[in-house]
């Protein structure tokens, strides 16, 4: 999933469909599977984007900078000149979500 409020071009979030508010809720075989799949995603938006680095991103809890009380976690490209840390959330079209979503479907094949 996109993320609609990106750090970066290609900023993606990897969410189970079932809640669970935070990584201490994730159930373990569950939890097993998120990082291959950020692996294999991060690969795909370094192919379609080529950022000079790729940041993965996980809070957990309000004091750590959780927002959205839901597992989840980000892929975000870092660019040249551009620095991601605390994000400023994007406003991208939905022309230009589509773009991203499908340059990174194409990545993946």
């Amino acid at each position: 999933m996109l993320d609609i409020g990106p750090a970066s071009r290609g900023h993606v979030l990897i969410l189970p469909k079932e809640h669970y508010n935070d990584l201490f809720e994730l159930p373990e075989e569950l939890a097993a599977e998120v990082l291959p799949l950020a692996q294999k995603i991060a690969a795909a938006v370094k192919k379609a984007f080529q950022p000079a680095g790729v940041k993965l991103v996980q809070n957990n809890g309000a004091m750590a900078g959780q927002t959205v009380m839901h597992f989840h976690l980000h892929i975000i490209p870092c660019y040249d000149g551009t620095e991601v840390g605390e994000w400023k959330p994007g406003s991208p079209s939905a022309e230009e979500l589509n773009d991203i979503q499908t340059a990174i479907k194409e990545a993946l094949e």
